[in-house]
């Protein structure tokens, strides 16, 4: 050891309270598969929804669950009502609770507007029904899909984002771990070629 090595080795050992030098390491923040089970997640976004609404459908938290995921792969209610054994009226339903609406929802064979007003000024169902050549239920599907709408926009769509986050989170990690397996040399490859001879 040189002088110059030994003169900030004493320095070193005055300042610091022990001879060994180990720096403290931070918690690595993980990867996105360390983001917590996305079931559970899905759970606790489930629960809380059951704590702040009152939900219609008659479904534990698990077939809500199923459903959420469903939903996101594109199901049917068709699809989500065999996969869950319940009607497709509930399934319905129990979107509406979760605030899952399809675009078709609101897509309505009559003004959605007028619906809105006339629900707005408490006219009967069956009234409204009449005047606007439907049955009963579909204004009462429709009636359901405004106001699965409205509470979800009261809430800021917070919870349709949560889903959409945790699905996306999931999905991302399934396609970077793919990834990560296929990729290896194919990129260096690409261009190369392979039918030679000598």
């Amino acid at each position: 050891m040189d002088r110059k090595t030994e003169e900030l080795r004493d320095i070193f050992m005055d300042v610091a309270e022990g001879e060994t030098v180990t720096e403290a390491q931070e918690e690595s923040r993980g990867s996105l598969a360390d983001r917590g089970d996305v079931g559970q997640r899905l759970s606790d976004v489930v629960a809380g929804m059951r704590e702040r609404y009152a939900f219609r459908a008659d479904l534990d938290d698990e077939e809500l669950c199923t459903l959420v995921r469903g939903f996101y792969d594109d199901e049917t209610d068709a699809e989500l009502a065999r996969t869950l054994d319940i009607s497709r009226h509930t399934v319905f339903r129990a979107r509406m609770d979760l605030h899952l609406l399809r675009e078709s929802d609101l897509d309505a064979p009559f003004d959605i507007g007028v619906l809105r007003d006339r629900l707005e000024d408490e006219d009967p169902l069956t009234e409204v029904a009449d005047d606007l050549g439907v049955s009963a239920s579909t204004v009462r599907r429709y009636r359901d899909a405004l106001a699965a709408r409205n509470e979800s926009r009261g809430a800021n769509d917070r919870y349709r984002g949560e889903f959409d986050s945790i699905l996306a989170d999931s999905d991302l990690t399934g396609g970077l771990t793919d990834d990560v397996q296929n990729d290896g040399l194919e990129d260096a490859t690409e261009d190369a070629e392979v039918d030679v001879s000598f």
